[in-house]
């Protein structure tokens, strides 16, 4: 049982061995096939908003499922669409589709509103409230899926959703930011869509990749995102890597040291931005939040107009076709806020920043820069006009993100997973880690081989070696048993004298102890006092034998002892003299007294055998008993009938000889 058990064992380690250094090695490398692959969500198709026109995304809310149009924010944490109540009376015809459509909460299934408060569903959105961006939202919670119909999105139940109407938000919003949302206190937060995807293992982490897209390019240029990773084949990398800003909230803040303007009418660029400035990226809005002398800089350069009314920097067709025929650029030179970090520098067309509003925002349809005059510090912000010529890569588990220039001669798709910290093979992984990782392996290598060659020598111990030796030793001892060194001797024990009171012993170097097969019947030798002995036989003799040959004696000698009586009695009744003197005719017939003795005492000293015994000796042929009752010999011999003696004459005085009925009596 104990070699089963070790085989098994054994079995398992080799197992083990062999693929211990691909699951160490796929531990030490990546967790590719265990972590879930990155999400890429594909765009609408379609250009949609007041303040673009930009690069949407389909989202399906509710049960069953409504579509909406989303923009993309890098500051919102929750999802937004637009309700019902966002298109009124007094609204174009299209209103829901200028809105990228509106989502009916009442008629969804899974809708399940949101009492926190217990007394209404309304809340203000809070978001953008420093740039003096208001209004509500409906809040409750409904299934949420990423994607048109049939693209096989992500789908996440009971999410929070809010239904919004004011236009201030023209189109609904998919928060990328991965922070909870707290209704009543900051004990009960709710995850986001982005920490739901996450902890359900849809993603690898709450990495996103995003770029806005643009309309203006010789092609349109459709929006890219990409949650737990990022497209390779969207961007031109550079070495900058900037981190979150030190605040509660992770925002992406970056210095701008400065920005500039160069045509192809001159060599010399135009600064706009004389003293650095550090601001936020942030899609929700499309605006470009700058100090006052920057915006008037920009406007002196490209021919904007300030409408007080829209609060928008206006561009006339005229202005717009002489920019255009200039083909100015506009360069950021950003770097970290801490101002570590060799600095880049991105180019921006003029035709990322002309811009078109339309209504709500203008009555007619109007070209525009998308900048703001930021009031404070706390406003400046790099809108979503920024992110057409720009591509993002945010990493929220090690805090950091990067900003590099997109591409337009876009290869094949190339998506890569932004694995947690802790993996090797995420963006942080050092030289020395992949050394202690070598280090690791080699160890558990070779403790896996000592253990491997213990349980060998443990193996061939328990079932081979121990095993043979006991079996060698267990037959060694049978075979001494039951072959002695030497055979057993012969040896006769002299008779003792019935006379001598003293029974004399054989020397024990003439009369050796003989060992005694165990599956034979030993014989023990044992004299009877005081009482004639017949010679012993060997030990290796069986007793039964000698029993056979002494009774075959016996019956001889009462036979011949039989035939001399009856012709005794002939002779006598003849009237004719003996032939011989009695020790004569007993030498004929018998042999002499002292045979004769031996063997009547040989017969007294048989009182083990059975009646049985002595009812086979008639079946044989021998003397009957009623026979040999008519024979007695006297102490000197005479026979003598057995009517004519006393009740004494069946039996000699002396006790050493009677008839055969009473000498075999003993054995009955």
């Amino acid at each position: 049982m104990l070699c089963v058990l070790l085989t098994r064992l054994l079995r398992h380690v080799i197992l083990c061995g062999v693929a211990l250094p691909y699951i160490v090695r796929a531990r030490s490398v990546n967790l590719r096939s265990t972590a879930p692959a990155p999400l890429s969500i594909p765009p609408s198709q379609e250009f949609d908003g007041d303040d673009g026109p930009w690069s949407t995304f389909t989202i399906q809310i509710g049960s069953p499922p409504q579509s909406v149009k989303v923009l993309i924010s890098t500051y919102a944490t929750q999802t937004w669409a637009i309700a019902e109540e966002g298109c009124g009376s007094g609204d174009p015809t299209d209103c829901d589709t200028l809105r990228g459509g509106l989502y009916n909460y009442s008629a969804s299934t899974t809708w399940v509103p949101n009492l926190a408060n217990l007394t209404t569903q309304i809340y203000g959105l809070g978001l953008e409230s420093n740039l003096g961006y208001s209004g509500n939202g409906r809040y409750g919670f409904d299934d949420i899926t990423l994607g048109f119909q049939g693209s096989g999105g992500p789908t996440l139940k009971n999410q929070t959703v809010a239904g919004v109407a004011t236009k201030d938000f023209f189109m609904g919003i998919f928060g990328l930011k991965p922070l909870s949302s707290n209704f009543t206190s900051f004990n009960d937060p709710i995850p986001s869509f982005m920490q739901n995807l996450k902890n359900q293992s849809m993603i690898p982490s709450t990495s996103w990749a995003y770029t806005a897209g643009n309309q203006y390019h010789s092609s349109e240029v459709l929006g890219s995102l990409t949650l737990g990773g990022y497209d390779a084949s969207r961007f031109i990398p550079n070495n900058l890597s900037f981190n979150f800003s030190t605040n509660d909230q992770p925002d992406l803040a970056v210095q701008v040291t400065s920005i500039t303007s160069l045509n192809s009418s001159s060599n010399d660029p135009t600064i706009l931005l004389s003293t650095p400035i550090i601001t936020y990226l942030d899609s929700t809005v499309p605006y470009l939040y700058l100090p006052l002398s920057t915006c008037d800089l920009v406007a002196s350069t490209f021919g904007l107009t300030y409408n007080t009314t829209t609060q928008l920097y206006t561009i006339s067709n005229t202005q717009h076709t002489l920019l255009v025929a200039q083909n100015p650029t506009i360069n950021f030179t950003l770097t970290r806020p801490d101002s570590l970090g060799s600095p880049i520098n991105l180019v921006f067309s003029y035709q990322a920043f002309a811009l078109q509003a339309t209504w709500p925002l203008v009555d007619t349809p109007t070209l525009y820069f998308p900048m703001k005059i930021a009031n404070d510090s706390s406003q400046y912000r790099l809108g979503r006009a920024f992110f057409q010529e720009t591509y993002v890569i945010a990493d929220y588990e090690r805090r950091n993100f990067s900003i590099s220039q997109v591409r337009y001669d876009i290869p094949t798709q190339e998506i890569i997973t932004i694995y947690p910290p802790g993996n090797t093979t995420s963006l942080s992984t050092s030289t020395k880690k992949s050394v202690l990782a070598t280090g690791a392996i080699a160890g558990i290598a070779i403790g896996g081989a000592i253990l491997l060659i213990s349980l060998i020598l443990l193996l061939f111990y328990v079932c081979h070696y121990k095993p043979k030796t006991l079996a060698k030793r267990r037959a060694s001892e049978l075979s001494a048993a039951q072959q002695p060194t030497s055979q057993p001797t012969e040896y006769t024990k002299p008779e003792l004298d019935t006379i001598s009171p003293i029974l004399h012993e054989v020397p024990p170097d003439n009369f050796p102890a003989q060992e005694i097969d165990s599956k034979s019947k030993q014989v023990f030798f044992e004299l009877p006092a005081k009482e004639e002995v017949a010679a012993e036989v060997s030990g290796s003799t069986n007793l039964s034998s000698v029993l056979l040959r002494e009774q075959e004696e016996m019956r001889i000698r009462r036979e011949g002892e039989v035939r001399w009586s009856w012709d005794r009695r002939r002779r006598a009744s003849r009237g004719e003299k003996s032939v011989g003197t009695e020790s004569e005719d007993l030498s004929s017939g018998w042999g002499d007294r002292e045979e004769e003795r031996t063997v009547w005492s040989l017969g007294t000293t048989l009182r083990g055998a059975s009646e049985h015994e002595h009812e086979d000796e008639k079946g044989k042929g021998y003397v009957p008993d009623m026979e040999l009752q008519d024979v007695v010999l006297n102490r000197d011999g005479e026979e003598r009938d057995d009517d004519e003696g006393d009740a004494g004459a069946s039996s000699v005085s002396s006790g050493w000889v009677s008839s055969p009925k009473s000498a075999f009596s003993g054995l009955r």
